[in-house]
């Protein structure tokens, strides 16, 4: 009896496993965007490489979780990233390896006004996303960007605290102005052009500002 009862009951999980597999799995809608997404700040590295200026996470090396450094620190991870600044046609060649069809990344400000309220644009930054579109494009992923992830650059929160100043909208226009010139993009992150507006408002002063 008791190995009838072990035998009927493997039978039944078979047939509920079965049952919510079948009721569960739902076909991708056509036209959906397989991929993956990444930031500039968590992968790029080369924080002082082609003309960069320092960003907010430049000097925290711990997030939100910790105080800011006074400078760059060997413990800031994000200093070297995966080092996608050298490696990008390597990572994305492993992307389309994968299958991908569109990666979401951002676009380090810093890299591009390294102050941030710079009268022109860094060309050496600018030409470095051009070379990422141009092999995300030579192996079909299509980009998907978001313009700002969580890295204002560093000058714009010591001397004007970040986003809690109103001057913060017309260089941020700046910035986007020369992006959208430049590249006229595809694709625009819709709903994370900032990510987290609230947060990034916050990240600027809590890196410890002479105003905050």
């Amino acid at each position: 009896m008791s190995a009838l009862r072990v035998e009927i009951d493997r039978d039944a999980e078979v047939q509920v496993i079965a049952h919510m597999t079948k009721s569960t799995t739902t076909p991708f809608p056509s036209g959906f965007l397989w991929g993956g997404a990444a930031a500039a700040n968590q992968l790029e590295g080369a924080f002082d490489e082609g003309g960069k200026g320092l960003s907010i996470q430049d000097v925290a090396p711990r997030g939100i979780k910790g105080p800011r450094t006074p400078a760059p620190t060997p413990d800031n991870l994000k200093l070297v990233g995966i080092d996608f600044y050298h490696r990008y046609a390597q990572d994305i060649a492993l992307l389309a390896e994968m299958g991908f069809k569109v990666l979401r990344l951002s676009i380090a400000w810093s890299r591009i006004f390294p102050n941030g309220d710079d009268a022109a644009p860094n060309e050496e930054g600018l030409a470095f996303y051009d070379r990422v579109l141009d092999e995300l494009a030579r192996h079909g992923i299509a980009p998907l960007v978001t313009l700002s992830h969580y890295e204002t650059p560093l000058h714009l929160a010591e001397r004007y605290n970040g986003w809690v100043s109103r001057e913060m909208i017309g260089f941020y226009e700046r910035y986007v102005r020369v992006l959208f010139e430049r590249y006229g993009f595809i694709y625009v992150d819709r709903n994370d052009t900032v990510p987290a507006p609230s947060r990034a408002t916050r990240r600027s002063p809590s890196i410890g500002t002479p105003k905050s």
